[in-house]
């Protein structure tokens, strides 16, 4: 008998394995945000799609949310690491995937839905490099744009040009088609994902440290610009967080080239 299939027949046998159940309160945050991400599909099916960007918003939040509320209240397990994945799989990469394609990508043809697979592919293989990497890797960037900041990136752009009235096959300024530019953005989401470039976390920052008053006074002014005008504030957000790995990687490459042109001390000696 292969030993893979004899691991759930110990599990059966062993009562305290058979007792141990499914925590409620973090999971309950995953299922809300996989329900985010198929109403968000369903709403993109019937062209409602501000409805369908604002639901993949929402489902970032609540997968922002259940990883902390598991470790506040100690109810870390490995089926809700694995069913996180999965929701994610579902909110950020196939709902953000095929609601594009429904808003601008169809009429690419070809095109089109190659992208859009290509997004949803680079999705799935971002997260299960996340999960390999998860011991191993430092705490203090990603690798690859995150699933949720790219997720944020398609949906953000369908939200402000829906909130102009701009549709995905309208021509914008009588120069390029909107399509197009969903084409570019999608590829563009999908390949940084699965790129080597580096991401700050921003899970070094704490919370718990004082700050001085104005801190609170930026938040404050935050908040205010972001219920102004919510779609072009998110997309801004995300869209500069998508190029500031690039920018890292620059500055890193621009000092490689300057180490690697500074004369060695045998060489100035000589």
């Amino acid at each position: 008998m292969d030993p893979r299939e004899a691991v759930p027949r110990r599990a059966l046998l062993n009562p305290e394995m058979r007792r141990r159940g499914i925590y409620i309160l973090p999971n309950l945050f995953t299922t809300g945000g996989l329900f985010c991400g198929f109403f968000a599909i369903v709403q993109g099916m019937n062209w409602k799609f501000d409805i369908a960007a604002i639901a993949i918003f929402i489902a970032m939040i609540l997968d922002s949310l259940d990883g902390r509320v598991a470790r506040m209240t100690h109810t870390q397990s490995a089926f809700g690491a694995e069913y996180d994945s999965l929701s994610d799989m579902v909110a950020f990469g196939a709902a953000p995937a095929l609601v594009m394609y429904e808003w601008a990508l169809r009429g690419l043809g070809k095109l089109g839905w190659v992208a859009a697979f290509v997004y949803c592919a680079a999705a799935a293989l971002r997260l299960a490099r996340f999960n390999v990497q998860l011991d191993v890797a430092d705490k203090r960037y990603f690798t690859g744009l995150p699933s949720p900041s790219a997720a944020a990136l398609m949906a953000g752009l369908i939200w402000v040009f829906n909130d102009h009235g701009i549709r995905g096959t309208d021509l914008l300024f009588g120069v390029v088609e909107v399509k197009w530019i969903a084409w570019v953005l999608t590829l563009f989401a999908g390949i940084t994902m699965v790129s080597n470039v580096k991401y700050h976390s921003f899970k070094d920052f704490n919370f718990r440290r004082s700050v001085p008053f104005w801190a609170v006074l930026v938040v404050v002014a935050g908040f205010v610009v972001l219920a102004i005008d919510q779609p072009r504030v998110l997309w801004g957000v995300f869209l500069a967080y998508a190029l500031s790995g690039y920018v890292l990687w620059a500055r890193g490459w621009l000092k490689d080239r300057k180490r690697a042109g500074m004369p060695t001390e045998d060489q100035s000696e000589s």
